[in-house]
């Protein structure tokens, strides 16, 4: 072969070897794109199943609940059960009588999945009328006995008890017993939250009525006695002194006022007083069943029995004790039978208002 021959020959077997190579790097880069864009698929799928599968777990990943006062308590349970969880919590917070109407106009597209009632008595009512569940694996560690009842549908994760509340700048000191308060000296001085928005008041009624008859009552009521309004609005007729003395006050509010400086005081007559556990329940029909026995055990754990205690509220575990108030077992009790007292606790508490209006015309 001649040079020229060759030439050619070694031009074109270079040309052949550059087009293989080039063949090759595209294909090597055309694979490693197929299986990045395969990994980056099987990525994307592990990602969303795991997303499934915790959107599964949590149900709506929310739970609605429908809670009574110390409002700054309720906002601080749902975020710190949030906190642990990731689950949301939607409130209405109001009275135990606004809770238990908006529950009663709901009924036909039930909304809320755990409700907290101020009246052990109400709970009671709504376990009767099949509207609640039972959940009887809650973990509710060393709850105080009686609080949380057999069927494991109310549990009392808190309680308030009630007493007498009085304005100091008005009455220096004062101890004296419930039917005590009906002596002349007290007239026109004496208060009453309304106990058919008030629950507490409302199961301390039914309680000293079922133990000790009408007659205290109706004796408070022809010394002047008013229904100011609820809670809220009882202890601030005392608090401003428009009256010095507030019957069957919530002890929460009162410790708390105290705190900031209230001319207030406090004590449970020695006759005793009601201690009202504050039940926590999922209702029957909650959209969210899961989740709400998420919130029922969150209620027990360490954090929210804390900030029960903080609150001023007795904590629903017995190993949990309170610094800054009257623990259970310094309080004065009536004997309470919860079955009679629901029998009665409505219409003990619409008959407070009745003699109480009739005695101011």
């Amino acid at each position: 072969m001649n040079k020229g021959l060759k030439s050619i020959a070694a031009l074109a077997l270079g040309l052949s070897l550059a087009a293989c190579g080039s063949s090759s790097a595209a294909a090597g880069t055309a694979e490693s794109t197929a299986a990045a864009e395969s990994t980056a698929a099987a990525t994307e799928s592990t990602e969303a199943a795991a997303s499934t599968e915790a959107a599964a777990e949590s149900g709506s990943g929310k739970v609605t609940v429908y809670m009574p006062s110390p409002a700054g308590l309720a906002d601080k349970l749902a975020e710190e059960f949030t906190n642990e969880t990731g689950i949301q919590v939607e409130q209405f917070q109001g009275t135990t009588g606004e809770i238990l109407a908006r529950l009663e106009a709901e009924k036909a597209n039930p909304v809320a999945d755990v409700v907290i009632l101020a009246s052990w008595s109400d709970g009671l009512t709504m376990k009767n009328s099949g509207e609640i569940q039972a959940y009887s694996d809650a973990n509710t560690g060393t709850p105080v006995e009686g609080w949380v009842d057999d069927d494991k549908m109310l549990f009392g994760y808190s309680a308030s008890a009630v007493g007498v509340i009085y304005n100091t700048t008005i009455f220096p000191e004062l101890d004296a017993d419930w039917d005590e308060l009906a002596d002349p000296q007290y007239k026109d001085q004496l208060a009453i939250p309304d106990p058919q928005k008030s629950g507490a008041c409302k199961d301390f009624v039914a309680g000293y009525v079922n133990a000790n008859g009408w007659d205290t009552f109706e004796a408070l009521a022809a010394n002047g006695m008013v229904v100011p309004g609820a809670n809220k609005a009882a202890l601030e007729a005392v608090t401003t002194g428009e009256v010095g003395i507030l019957v069957a006050g919530v002890d929460y509010n009162a410790y708390s006022n105290i705190k900031k400086g209230e001319p207030l005081a406090i004590y449970y007559p020695k006759s005793g007083t009601v201690v009202n556990p504050r039940p926590a329940m999922i209702m029957k029909d909650a959209p969210d069943a899961d989740n709400a026995k998420k919130f029922i055990d969150f209620l027990y754990s360490d954090k929210a029995q804390e900030l029960v205690a903080k609150a001023n509220l007795l904590p629903g575990r017995s190993d949990v004790k309170c610094e800054d108030r009257t623990n259970l077992e310094d309080i004065p009790q009536i004997e309470t039978n919860w079955s009679k007292m629901m029998e009665i606790a409505d219409d003990s508490a619409a008959k407070i208002d009745e003699i109480c209006q009739s005695t101011a015309q």
